[in-house]
């Protein structure tokens, strides 16, 4: 598998394969907001808030892969904390299978987290060091009551390590004598552990070689398709997302500025942002690579304690006119789902 971009047929064909019903949505969030309060002082006196998360809205439909994109800071992760209410959000909805999350107290969130599972980043911290890899695959079994015995056990333990490519024998070692990519294939067989129906997908592969993301890529798509599961998938290697992702969202500073089907993103955007983001990435064939044109983004992102008036990203845009010092741009409709947060789109 390679992640350069298939063509716009092959594209179309994945997404018919793979996608839900258009009309089921399996998670809503609306107007999410996370705010962190800072204080100074010996008091503790609250001098302002980090605005990590501020007003963001998308559903994504069963069997689907949702691309959730930006640079580091721009909420992807708390995003994806709030949906897990890892992080009580600050205001918004958040419903899952029609249900709302936020106002569910701890012990009714925990029948729900069976349904939502997460795999992390660093396939190395979030692995427990002292648990062999067959206890930690069965203990979400044992936590909720999966298994009868330690007979069947030991049996779906061995069922969940085949299924993500891993041997037996892999069972009885423990994560440090793992590689990267086996260490990330238990997380995966951990979050299936539960057989859930939306998993979030936290950088599953920024932490492993070119060459293993490819490997971990093609596994997921390949569990998607056989065990029907949905995705969020928080990532910011735009080429991986382009691969694996059925609609992909671009955040900046807390909201999302550009929401489109993958084909559209990439060939047609319409935020200033998104084009720089993928002007930056590589193209193989050098000629394209030599003649495409580059938005090269002057300064730094704004701090999330002080961002700018108006639209955050008008300190950095080239094409900035004075409405966007002055109003901030809401997520519009362009047509064909395809929507974006810029008063020029």
């Amino acid at each position: 598998m390679s992640l350069c971009p298939s063509s716009p047929g092959e594209t179309g064909a994945a997404v018919a394969d793979t996608a839900g019903p258009a009309t089921e949505v399996i998670l809503e969030v609306r107007d999410l907001v996370k705010h962190y309060p800072v204080s100074s002082g010996f008091l503790g006196r609250q001098v302002g808030l980090v605005r990590a998360v501020d007003g963001v809205s998308f559903s994504i439909r069963r069997g689907e892969t949702l691309g959730l994109v930006g640079e580091s800071g721009c909420g992807k992760t708390t995003t994806g904390r709030c949906i897990l209410q890892l992080e009580r959000p600050t205001s918004g909805s958040v419903r899952f299978e029609g249900q709302e999350l936020t106002t569910l107290s701890p012990g009714a969130l925990r029948a729900v987290r069976r349904r939502i599972q997460v795999i992390f980043q660093d396939p190395y911290s979030s692995l427990n060091p002292r648990m062999t890899v067959s206890q930690i695959v069965g203990e979400p079994l044992i936590v909720h009551r999966l298994v009868p015995d330690a007979g069947a056990q030991a049996t779906r333990v061995q069922e969940l390590l085949r299924q993500v490519g891993l041997l037996p024998q892999h069972g009885r070692r423990y994560p440090h004598e793992l590689s990267g990519g086996q260490r990330q294939r238990v997380g995966i067989a951990r979050a299936l552990a539960l057989e859930p129906s939306l998993i979030i997908c936290d950088e599953p592969v920024s932490a492993l070689d070119v060459s293993i993301q490819a490997q971990i890529i093609n596994l997921l798509e390949d569990l998607r398709r056989e065990l029907g599961l949905t995705y969020l998938f928080v990532a910011h290697d735009l080429s991986v997302v382009r691969h694996i992702s059925d609609r992909v969202a671009v955040m900046y500073l807390g909201r999302i500025v550009e929401l489109a089907d993958r084909q559209a993103l990439y060939e047609a955007p319409r935020h200033p942002y998104t084009k720089a983001l993928l002007s930056a990435v590589p193209i193989p064939d050098p000629m394209v690579e030599a003649q495409r044109e580059r938005v090269v983004l002057g300064g730094e992102v704004p701090s999330p304690l002080h961002p700018p008036q108006g639209c955050a990203f008008h300190p950095r845009c080239p094409i900035a006119v004075e409405e966007c010092h002055r109003i901030r741009p809401d997520l519009r409709d362009l047509g064909a789902g395809h929507e974006a947060a810029c008063h020029l789109a």
